[in-house]
């Protein structure tokens, strides 16, 4: 353990206790056939839902992301390939919804900006329970570097407040919402194809698919500018790059279970980022490539300790949602928020 005032994860035998009790078990998993070359498996018609926060007209679409089987990894023959990728294995994931969008900061600061009054008339269990939830200290600098707030997705966070961040979304709407596993973004993004980018292998189409640092113009744009993934997710290529729930490891796939795989913090860097940023070239931006978090994110940081909550130079990562389509009840939540955030 890096840092001994947030842990993460620290029972080994929790994993198999979190599985078998379904918090990442979403569902029974029918197992498919490998996903390769541009074969398209669709979500199920009309399975997109709005969330709209309580007390607000501040809302985000979720989107269905069906139960199958995929190739994680990519093959030795692809462009620009790193030998994290590998080996390929198939991994069973069960259903889930997924964010169509990353999160904006709309969303973000209801929670940072510490917004009690305005929740004020919620139910009792509720409101006491958001209250007892920590909020954000405030950023050393402005955390999305003056690059635009209203429909941009937020930014800088650490693992840990988007984690918060989530508990305290959970408890506002009453629905279940967590980061991604590592294998649970990378099924997403690749949205049914085996090819380097969801849209294929021709780089020179990237620019209609994502902002990134040829198009860029040195900074983050607004959720959704460009054309989205056959399953109907914006930006998994670029804009901004995404927190998942994993751990860092290089031979990652060679050591995971093959059905719903999670590698479980014990650290809190390196963790996998993925999905490459507005600042990235387009090698990073493969369905398949993995980026490491490290302590270089808060170098400019000068408090000591320095912040749980934000990184002073993660001015390109943020996050997307996901919450299970089939959701664990009460005490499974319990279990998985005294886990993640040590509570």
């Amino acid at each position: 353990m890096q840092n001994s005032s947030v842990r993460f994860f620290k029972s080994p035998n929790f994993y198999l206790l979190y599985i078998a009790s379904g918090m990442l078990i979403l569902g029974s998993c029918k197992t498919t056939a490998p996903i390769s070359g541009e074969q398209v498996q669709k979500p199920e018609a009309g399975e997109v839902y709005t969330e709209t926060i309580p007390l607000t007209d501040i809302s985000f679409d979720m989107v269905l992301i069906p139960e199958g089987s995929y190739m994680m990894g990519s093959p030795a023959s692809e462009a620009n390939r790193k030998a994290d990728e590998g080996p390929m294995k198939e991994v069973a994931l069960d259903a889930f919804y997924m964010g169509k969008y990353e999160l904006g900061w709309e969303v973000f600061e209801l929670f940072f900006k510490q917004n009690q009054r305005l929740f004020q008339t919620l139910e009792s269990d509720k409101l006491n329970a958001i209250d007892a939830i920590t909020r954000p200290s405030p950023p050393y600098e402005d955390p999305s570097y003056g690059m635009g707030k209203a429909g941009y997705p937020a930014i800088s966070m650490s693992t840990y407040s988007a984690l918060v961040f989530c508990k305290w979304l959970s408890t506002v709407t009453g629905r279940f919402y967590r980061l991604p596993t590592e294998a649970e973004w990378e099924y997403a993004a690749k949205a049914g194809t085996g090819t380097a980018y969801s849209f294929g292998d021709d780089v020179s189409k990237l620019g209609d698919y994502a902002v990134y640092y040829k198009n860029s113009d040195t900074h983050y744009s607004k959720v959704g500018t460009k054309l989205p993934n056959p399953w109907g997710l914006y930006d998994m290529h670029g804009n901004v790059a995404e927190w998942t729930l994993d751990e860092y490891k290089e031979n990652a796939y060679a050591i995971s279970e093959s059905k719903n795989p999670w590698i479980k913090p014990t650290v809190i860097h390196p963790r996998v980022i993925r999905g490459g940023s507005w600042d990235d070239d387009a090698d990073v931006l493969r369905s398949s490539a993995r980026t490491a978090s490290s302590l270089r994110l808060q170098k400019r940081d000068p408090q000591i300790p320095k912040s749980f909550w934000w990184n002073t130079d993660s001015n390109f990562i943020g996050f997307r949602l996901v919450s299970p389509k089939v959701q664990p009840s009460k005490e499974e939540q319990k279990q998985f928020w005294q886990t993640v955030l040590d509570e």
